[in-house]
């Protein structure tokens, strides 16, 4: 009888077995296929479902719209008399957009005696309206005067200007690279926008303009460099660019593929008081001599994803590695999204509780996010590990859910450190985040024409994106910049950042608002 028992389980653990590597084979099957199917017709996005439904729904809501009777919209603090039903709120328009006051009155005296009209209270409704930019020409006179007594001549200096001897003005040279750079215009687009002006501008004259401000604009992107390395923890990341490669000939130009280096600093998260910034640089290659020459006075954490490039930086002792679990979660979840594998269904489950914790965490300090941590996380995080040995000793070391387990497993233990420091977070997405907008100009302007043009995209970057990481409007900062950068003391560089800037029109607008309540 105990033979036949031990006959029967043998043959019940080769049967598992069996129906085990069956599934990973056809685990294996699918995730080719699925490959194939994202090479053919265009990348799965991890929020694709997310964003159907929010297509789906923006179509039905316009369809809605369309059909519904009228709904009036109007601001928070705004007065309506009338009212037979709650309006739609919505927040009130800027105070600094100029008002055009319209009176309507339906005639000047009464229709029924003809006696004329006293004001009881107005009825105020405000529209937004759209006037289309324009330009103007400044015309700078230097009127040369005489002395009446001793006939000397004397002429005013010309004031400093972005670029000397042209005739670009900072407000138009700062939307010329935004444009560019901030809204992926490129400069022949552009000029092709001025000439339905009537101005004359060619891509060419204008890639000159961009390449000498870029130039003189380097020292601010040296001084958010120098901000951004002052953290105690910064994220990194690289993505690529096409750079123009000269040849000779017609027909003889190509391409190859430069990078773009990402390293930001943002505290939001655990309530930090130091402004978010980040910082560009461009490289023709992806040597790991690029990253430990930019982070070659940085001591601190780094988030970074799992290059190899890196690791001379992590050798010196100054810069400690903190690896993003968001790339973890993103191995598992592209298998279960082909393959349907539980196992990886299970991973990117307990990673989300690691997530759960940290939306508890968010804006809380350091000392409360890691007691926090300590507490809900550290349990998860522990029990992940175990969990992922357990499942890796059950399969076939060849598989692709093995090699996602192997990933996670050599990650977890660069990851560990956030538990005990409340100003690292758990994923690099703050660096992923600043890697977009270099996505999106590639597809716009395909390749940078040259290493100078690429130190002067990242310098561009550098600016733009922090001044929106600030909330800081790029383009009236880099004005404001533009015009005074010429003459501004080298030591004082940091008055002109953008918190710093934005502390200004803060304190113009407070004493206006105080004089006009005066």
């Amino acid at each position: 009888m105990a033979s036949v028992d031990a006959a029967l389980s043998a043959e019940r653990s080769a049967h598992a077995r069996a129906i085990q590597n069956r599934d990973t084979i056809i685990a294996d099957l699918r995730l080719q296929l699925h490959g194939h199917k994202k090479h053919r017709f265009g990348s799965k996005s991890e929020s694709s479902a997310q964003l159907a439904l929010e297509l789906i729904l923006e179509e039905l809501e316009i369809e809605q719209a369309a059909e519904a009777p009228v709904e009036e919209e109007t601001s928070s603090d705004a007065e309506t008399t009338n009212q037979t039903r709650t309006p739609r709120t919505r927040k009130p328009f800027p105070k600094d957009l100029k008002r055009v006051q319209k009176t309507i009155t339906p005639s000047d005296a009464c229709t029924d005696c003809g006696g004329s009209f006293k004001v009881l209270g107005t009825d105020v409704m405000e529209e937004l309206e759209y006037v289309p930019g324009h330009y103007i020409v400044n015309q700078i006179g230097r009127p040369r005067l005489a002395c009446t007594c001793c006939e000397a001549v004397v002429q005013a200096e010309m004031p400093s200007r972005p670029i000397p001897k042209s005739f670009v003005g900072p407000a138009l040279m700062a939307h010329i690279l935004c444009s560019k750079y901030g809204y992926h215009l490129p400069l022949y687009r552009q000029s092709q926008m001025f000439a339905n002006e009537g101005i004359d501008l060619s891509g060419s004259l204008m890639a000159g303009w961009v390449g000498k401000c870029a130039k003189l604009l380097e020292r601010v992107a040296d001084a958010i460099r120098d901000h951004v390395f002052e953290a105690q923890a910064i994220f990194m990341d690289d993505t690529t660019v096409k750079l123009l490669q000269k040849g000779q000939g017609k027909g003889k130009n190509k391409t190859k593929t430069a990078r773009l280096w990402v390293y930001a600093r943002d505290e939001t998260a655990w309530a930090g008081a130091a402004p978010p910034a980040v910082w560009y640089q461009f490289s023709t290659s992806r040597g790991a001599e690029h990253p430990s020459e930019h982070l070659s006075t940085y001591e601190g954490f780094a988030h970074a994803d799992a290059y190899a490039g890196y690791n001379d930086a992590y050798r010196t002792g100054r810069v400690k590695e903190m690896a993003c679990l968001a790339h973890v979660r993103r191995e598992f979840f592209a298998l279960y999204d082909s393959t349907k594998l539980p196992v990886a269904g299970e991973a990117v489950l307990r990673i989300k509780k690691l997530y759960d914790v940290e939306t508890q965490a968010r804006h809380l300090g350091p000392a409360e996010r890691v007691a926090l941590r300590q507490e809900y996380a550290k349990p998860i995080f522990d029990d992940l590990g175990v969990w992922l040995k357990e499942q890796l000793g059950k399969i076939s070391s060849k598989t692709p859910l093995a090699k996602a387990i192997k990933y996670a497993l050599a990650r977890l233990p660069k990851a560990r450190p956030y538990l005990d420091h409340g100003f690292l977070e758990l994923d690099n997405n703050t660096a992923e985040r600043a890697v977009r907008p270099v996505a999106v100009g590639r597809k716009n302007y395909l390749f940078m024409g040259s290493e100078a043009g690429g130190k002067s995209a990242a310098i561009a970057y550098t600016l733009i994106e922090t001044a929106k990481m600030n909330k800081v409007n790029p383009e009236a900062w880099l004005a404001w910049v533009l015009e005074r950068i010429q003459d501004h003391p080298a030591n004082r560089i940091n008055d002109l950042m953008p918190w710093a800037y934005q502390h200004t029109i803060d304190a113009k607008n407070a004493e206006a608002e105080a004089k006009n309540a005066a």
